[in-house]
């Protein structure tokens, strides 16, 4: 199960003087003098392709990396930024999503949450379409979830 708000706020002021370590999906680092600018409850109400409505929510904390290469963030530092941003997270568990900008922004659900005295790892993984209506599209479950893999194309420079 992905880490929520909150096992990450508990984590964060479990460990209030730990640092921050974010990975990538590709095990690239966010350069640790990252900033936190905006934490919110974004939520999605749609009709998938076979007719039904659907909805879902996460908290999505969006990254900024600024010149100002001595920053550092701290795990107590951020507990207090979710905290005050619970009026508008509300009391339910919802999953995390980190909104990062290397050329695209792209917001990356979290796969991952490790916890020490030291250092906070979180690790993202690529977001992934899904059919939600794969029996009225008459697809396998398989092909539902195909996404791109990352597996190199023909070309070599792979999907992702």
């Amino acid at each position: 199960m992905s880490p929520s708000t909150v096992s990450f706020l508990t984590a964060l002021r479990a460990h209030p003087d730990a640092t921050l370590h974010v990975v990538l999906p590709d095990n690239d680092v966010v350069p640790p003098h990252f900033h936190v600018t905006e934490v919110g409850r974004v939520q999605k109400d749609f009709v998938d392709c076979g007719g039904t409505r659907r909805s879902s929510t996460h908290c999505q904390l969006q990254l900024l990396v600024a010149g100002d290469t001595d920053h550092r963030l701290t795990a107590g530092k951020l507990a207090k930024i979710v905290a005050l941003s619970a009026p508008v997270l509300g009391d339910d568990a919802l999953p995390l999503v980190f909104e990062y900008e290397d050329c695209r922004t792209i917001a990356f659900p979290v796969r991952e949450l490790h916890a020490t005295a030291e250092q906070i790892t979180v690790r993202l993984a690529l977001p992934q379409t899904q059919c939600l209506a794969a029996d009225a599209c008459g697809l396998s479950a398989e092909e539902a979830n195909a996404g791109c893999g990352c597996a190199p194309s023909e070309t070599g420079t792979g999907c992702c």
